[in-house]
C-alpha cells in the first residue's frame, strides 16, 4: 500500500510540474461557421523581439488552414506595420478591419504577442505569451478571446513552442 501511495504522489507531482509549463484561459467558444470567410489581421508585437507579431500571425494562418478552414486570407502587412522602436500604429486596426470587410470576411483573428523570447540562463528556455481575439467583422465586436503562455525546454525552438501554444489556444474555435 505504501508503494502504491508513493507512486501516486510521485505521479501527481510530475503532472503538476509539467502542467505549470502552460496556461491557457479561453472564453467559451461560440458556434462558428467554418465555411464563412476568415482572415488573420495583424497581431500586435508588444515585445522587444522584432516581427514577433508577424510570426504569430503566420502560424495562426497556417493552423487555421491546416484545421480545415479554406480560403483563409492574411492582411498584407508591410514593414512599416511593425517596428522594433515604434509602438503599434493606432490606425492599423481600423485599416485592417476595413480590409477584412472588403474581403467579405465573416471572422477576423487578431491579438497581441506579450512575450516571445529565450529566457536568460544556462538552458535558454523559450517563452511565449499571446492573446488572441476572434472578431465579427460586420459588427467589429469580439466573439471569442483567449490568452495563453507557455515555456519550453532548452532544446525547444520559439516557433515550435508558438505552434503548440497557438494550436491549443485555437482548438475551441476550430471546425469539428
Amino acid at each position: 500500500m505504501k508503494h502504491n501511495m508513493g507512486t501516486k504522489l510521485a505521479l501527481a507531482a510530475l503532472v503538476l510540474a509539467l502542467s505549470g509549463c502552460a496556461d491557457i484561459y479561453s472564453a467559451p467558444a461560440p458556434v462558428l461557421s467554418g465555411k464563412s470567410g476568415w482572415v488573420v489581421l495583424p497581431i500586435d508585437n508588444q515585445t522587444e523581439t522584432p516581427q514577433a507579431g508577424q510570426r504569430a500571425a503566420s502560424i495562426a494562418e497556417a493552423l487555421l488552414q491546416a484545421n480545415g478552414l479554406t480560403g483563409v486570407q492574411r492582411y498584407p502587412a508591410d514593414d512599416s506595420d511593425e517596428s522594433l522602436f515604434e509602438p503599434a500604429r493606432n490606425d492599423l486596426h481600423q485599416k485592417a478591419l476595413d480590409w477584412a470587410r472588403a474581403q467579405h470576411a465573416r471572422y477576423a483573428l487578431t491579438g497581441s504577442v506579450v512575450e516571445w523570447r529565450y529566457k536568460v540562463g544556462v538552458d535558454g528556455e523559450p517563452a511565449i505569451g499571446l492573446t488572441l481575439q476572434l472578431i465579427d467583422v460586420d459588427s467589429g465586436q469580439p466573439v471569442w478571446s483567449s490568452t495563453g503562455s507557455r515555456t519550453g525546454w532548452g532544446r525547444d525552438s520559439l516557433s515550435s513552442l508558438a505552434n503548440r501554444l497557438e494550436q491549443s489556444m485555437l482548438a475551441p474555435i476550430m471546425p469539428k
